[in-house]
């Protein structure tokens, strides 16, 4: 059998946080899975598996890559769920205040958000084993360096570089599935064991993160991925075959430099206003430069003979509501996290461990929520049920301007509750709407979606934190003026996830296919 084989079919799961994992490449064909592992089947492909294989077992092959992919998933979803529960730690740590743990969140999803669509076309261009190996192996290295950061500006430029590392990881992950698993029942089967991956991992992540942290060291939650990132290495190089797209698409350079301008720029002008005035030269230069970027990436984009993101998908109001969407439960409730736990133990108390318990219940309620409703999306109507779950999302964020400085933790818990069920309703429509374009462009699609997915959370941390005083950061002998900004950024995210909803009521008419 040749070593070679080629496959026009580069997939991606997106930001697990958000329970997304669909395809990603402008060629591929993948349907989605929903955040515990439900399949909708994958077309047919060439069949690729070993044939000394029994009748639907598994071959050697199609059993290294399935381990191979699952354990990058691992790491990649812990290292996302993690990260929350160790941010005061780390603050006390490096000597470092709001700011700079709101940067070790957006370095990793700025990074991840700009690079995504590229380096799926970097996968079908140099083939998709070898950049899995590249991404596997950056992310693992750039885990040792975060663990070993002396500095917060050490710690936000290795997370960068995850950021890079995961995204290269994300692009590959569901093409190496989608090639060693030709058939549609055994892909099915591959793909429930890896999404419950993704869901175990990010359920368990508060917890390990708060457990590694307070029983040993914040370093811990970034060690913790080196051993797991090298046996990753250590089968994908070994056992896994190469493949690649024989007519690969270019490369839009131009489109990823304005991209990856304009989003950095932005976040950083949104996380220095509070410091350095709104007003301030600086300020008003940077978010300048930011809508400069951002217009010349909307104007290569428009001319660009292989554009990163093809603007005229737009046009298809349904697929415009899913990334307005996307954006928006990003922007709200995923971006909050990183202040509702830094109120779980700066305001209330709450150790690392305590605190990453808090979002379990939550988490599981997500998960299970998933995967009921993913068989509503057809009867209901994807929009519909879209939402109802940015609503509850709102809802549950309107609830937590309840809590005050002096409440416990069981207050939080109910909305808490309610918001994360209503990401669970969303996951499942979203991603059948964002997949729901001509086959040639599922790929591309998806892509998109995480791309916005990311975005949404690097400027929603941004944006929301803007909205806590400079004054009543990390450590303040009075929470009153941490609680009472973090209360406004509840109501401007549920102010955002609210328009979420009006948008897929409004652009979001047909039903799912």
């Amino acid at each position: 059998m040749s070593n070679l084989i080629t496959r026009p079919a580069t997939a991606t799961p997106a930001d697990a946080i958000a329970g997304t994992q669909v395809a990603h490449d402008q060629r591929t064909t993948a349907r989605p899975i929903d955040a515990i592992g439900g399949v909708a089947a994958l077309p047919p492909v060439e069949p690729t598996a070993e044939p000394d294989a029994p009748p639907g077992a598994m071959s050697a092959l199609q059993r290294w890559t399935l381990a191979a992919v699952c354990l990058a998933t691992a790491i990649l979803m812990l290292d996302i769920a993690v990260v929350n529960s160790a941010l005061t730690s780390i603050a006390g740590s490096l000597d470092t205040g709001l700011t700079g743990v709101q940067w070790v969140v957006d370095a990793y999803t700025l990074a991840l958000a700009s690079v995504v669509l590229t380096a799926g076309s970097l996968a079908d261009r140099f083939g998709r084993r070898r950049l899995f190996v590249a991404g596997t192996g950056l992310f693992t290295a750039a885990s040792i360096a975060c663990a070993a950061a002396s500095s917060i500006e050490m710690l936000s430029a290795s997370r960068a570089v995850q950021g890079i590392g995961a995204a290269v990881m994300f692009a590959v992950s569901l093409a190496l599935l989608a090639d060693a698993f030709p058939s549609e029942r055994q892909r099915a089967g591959a793909l429930a064991i890896y999404g419950a991956t993704i869901g175990a991992s990010f359920a368990i992540g508060p917890f390990v993160g708060g457990a590694l942290t307070e029983g040993l060291s914040w370093r811990w939650i970034f060690l913790i991925n080196v051993p797991i990132g090298l046996l990753c290495l250590a089968i994908t190089v070994s056992r896994l075959r190469e493949s690649r797209d024989p007519h690969p698409r270019r490369v839009d350079l131009p489109g990823q430099v304005f991209l990856t301008a304009g989003l950095f720029t932005l976040v950083l002008g949104l996380l220095r206003g509070n410091e350095q005035g709104w007003g301030s030269t600086s300020i008003v230069l940077l978010l300048g430069a930011a809508g400069a970027s951002l217009a010349a990436f909307v104007a290569w984009e428009l001319r660009a003979r292989e554009p990163m993101f093809p603007l005229g998908m737009l046009r298809d109001p349904a697929f415009a509501g899913a990334q307005i969407a996307a954006f928006s439960i990003s922007a709200s409730l995923f971006a909050v996290f990183i202040y509702a736990t830094l109120y779980l133990q700066q305001v209330l108390g709450l150790s690392p461990m305590e605190a990453g318990l808090f979002w379990v219940p939550a988490t599981l309620v997500n998960l299970f929520a998933a995967g009921a409703t993913a068989s509503l999306v057809d009867r209901i109507g994807a929009g519909r049920l879209m939402a109802i779950g940015l609503a509850l999302v709102a809802t549950g964020l309107a609830l937590m301007t309840g809590p005050g400085a002096d409440a416990s933790w069981e207050a939080l818990l109910p909305a808490s509750i309610i918001a994360m069920l209503g990401t669970g309703l969303f996951n499942p429509a979203v991603i059948a709407v964002a997949l729901d374009v001509p086959q040639e462009r599922s790929g591309l699609a998806a892509g998109i979606n995480d791309t916005a997915r990311q975005a949404g959370i690097a400027v929603g941390v941004a944006a929301l934190g803007a909205l806590i005083p400079a004054s009543a950061g990390l450590g303040a002998a009075d929470p009153t003026g941490f609680v009472d900004g973090l209360h406004d950024a509840y109501w401007v995210g549920a102010a955002v996830a609210a328009t979420g909803a009006v948008a897929s009521l409004a652009l979001i008419r047909r039903k799912a296919a």
